[in-house]
């Protein structure tokens, strides 16, 4: 592509988070060209920084947002069934503290959640002896009652790509490390011009476009305001959230959900097999999100309250890895960041050129918003199509059939054990981590495969060049960071020097001559 070739499309998604990526499928799905860009990466903000969870938000309901939680709740199951590889149920236990809010009142908080929305396969919520359930021997004895119930487990960014992936499949240009540096708006379309790559391998490229969608998340109030020349109606809130990955603290499937003293819920999840999860925080924040970080104090708040349950006691120093988000919170006045609703805002202006902004919003709902969005973008464009994301899968997630269904998150495990039939070669491991990954799109990866020697060689342990040429290909993987931290959580298991051995060996394969791919994955 020359840089004076203009693109030409329907709509400019700017932000390649859950948000933006989940606009951009819904419109591609329904014929619109669309162009979808971000500054980094997939998800490598806001969106990979969560606290993995779909969820109706429990805690949300001591703050009366019950259209929040029953919108969160209708979905838990749709986006389960949607992408059964890389979501899960999962059980929360909640230990009884008599010091803080009394056990009628959980009960009776747990009856509505089990029934603001319906459920085809979760289990309903429960009361029971921690002494005598297997969740009760990590914590402390002081904690002999508890209540349990259902949610959902995700890997943030892995739906975010996969999002992106299924929108450049119907259609979509997906633009990583693609900056949007400037936009001018006209009667009836935007100019913008997208700036890719750096320094010598920088190259400019100028879109027309009918619709602009500003999803930059902790972005958004700036784009929106350079977008209009005046500041949104609705303020943004940017709030900290932190997380800490120890060693393994239990050795069972349940999570748990605990209450600090001063109100704050802290989740701690079984996470990558050897670690235990622990998050998250709310800190109000100003600077550039960029370079969010864990401050210390957090550090050691997360690890107080995991002491004050668990048998085992954690410090700092245990810790192994640590991760922060900057949540862009729509501002509502609430007194603490915790409180501050998690709820969102379309911000729709029709003030020449259609520009849509995302304010706010949480992972659960991401379908739902991105529905709404693409509504009313294919209605101002006189493009109507229907709904259709509810009844779809994400890619890798037709596992017994192309629409979404209750059987493959039911029967997960037994599709897993007729991949490990066909391909009786590959490690138990590795099969399982792939079919968590890929669904049954690891069969593109396996492609010709009879054995080990076939996928290639082992770049680092367990990663074989054939996955490393998959990410480069279908899921824009540019280096060892997207490829550790983000296409998988291989980062956690691999011992140090690997990120460089797969720098080198994706430099290698990528192409020469300084060429920057416009549409790719091909």
């Amino acid at each position: 592509m020359n840089d004076d070739t203009q693109l030409q499309c329907d709509v400019l998604v700017v932000g390649g988070g859950i948000n933006g990526a989940g606009i951009a499928r819904d419109a591609a799905g329904r014929g619109l060209r669309v162009v979808l860009c971000d500054k980094d990466d997939l998800g490598s903000h806001t969106s990979s920084a969560s606290s993995k969870l779909i969820h109706g938000g429990l805690r949300y309901l001591e703050h009366r947002e019950f259209g929040l939680v029953r919108k969160a709740l209708l979905e838990r199951e749709t986006l389960l069934r949607s992408a059964p590889h890389i979501m899960h149920p999962l059980r929360f236990v909640m230990p009884h503290d008599s010091a803080q809010r009394p056990a009628w009142l959980i009960r009776a908080g747990l009856f509505l959640y089990d029934r603001l929305a319906p459920r085809a396969f979760l289990p309903g919520s429960e009361a029971v002896e921690l002494a005598a359930h297997r969740a009760g021997s990590p914590l402390k004895p002081a904690f002999a009652r508890g209540f349990v119930y259902s949610d959902g487990w995700v890997d943030d960014a892995r739906l975010v790509v996969l999002n992106a992936l299924d929108a450049h499949e119907r259609g979509a240009t997906v633009l990583t490390h693609t900056r949007c540096a400037a936009f001018e708006r006209h009667p009836h379309y935007w100019i913008a011009t997208l700036v890719q790559g750096e320094r010598n391998r920088r190259r400019s490229i100028p879109v027309r476009a009918r619709c602009l969608v500003n999803a930059a998340g902790p972005w958004a109030a700036r784009v929106a305001q350079v977008a209009t020349g005046s500041a949104p109606k609705r303020r943004l809130r940017l709030v900290k959230g932190s997380h800490i990955v120890v060693p393994r603290l239990f050795d069972h499937k349940y999570a748990y959900i605990f209450q600090h003293p001063d109100g704050r819920i802290v989740f701690a999840m079984p996470y990558e097999g050897a670690f235990t999860l622990i998050g998250t925080t709310d800190v109000a924040f100003q600077g550039d999100p960029d370079g969010v970080a864990i401050a210390g104090a957090e550090t050691a708040y997360l690890c107080e309250l995991a002491n004050r349950y668990f048998r085992r006691q954690i410090a700092p120093a245990d810790v192994v890895w640590s991760y922060s988000g900057v949540r862009p919170l729509l501002e509502d006045e609430a007194a603490s960041a915790s409180a501050a609703t998690r709820d969102y805002l379309l911000g729709r202006d029709t003030a020449g050129a259609p520009l849509l902004s995302v304010f706010g919003g949480k992972i659960t709902t991401y379908r739902r918003l991105a529905e709404e969005a693409a509504d009313w973008i294919s209605g101002v464009l006189g493009r109507t199509g229907p709904r259709w994301t509810a009844q779809a899968v994400l890619p890798g997630g037709d596992l017994f059939g192309s629409a979404p269904s209750s059987r493959a998150v039911l029967e997960f495990d037994r599709w897993v054990a007729a991949l490990e039939r066909r391909h009786p070669w590959l490690p138990a491991g590795l099969a399982l981590r792939w079919a968590r990954a890929y669904g049954t799109r690891v069969e593109i990866l396996l492609a010709g495969a009879a054995g080990l020697d076939d996928l290639g060689e082992e770049v680092a342990p367990g990663l074989y060049s054939a996955e490393l040429r998959y990410l480069m290909r279908h899921e824009w993987a540019g280096c060892a960071e997207d490829v550790l931290w983000r296409r998988s959580k291989l980062g956690l298991h691999l011992p140090p020097g690997c990120a460089d051995q797969i720098n080198a060996w994706m430099a290698a394969e990528r192409p020469q001559a300084g060429e920057v791919a416009l549409t790719e994955p091909a």
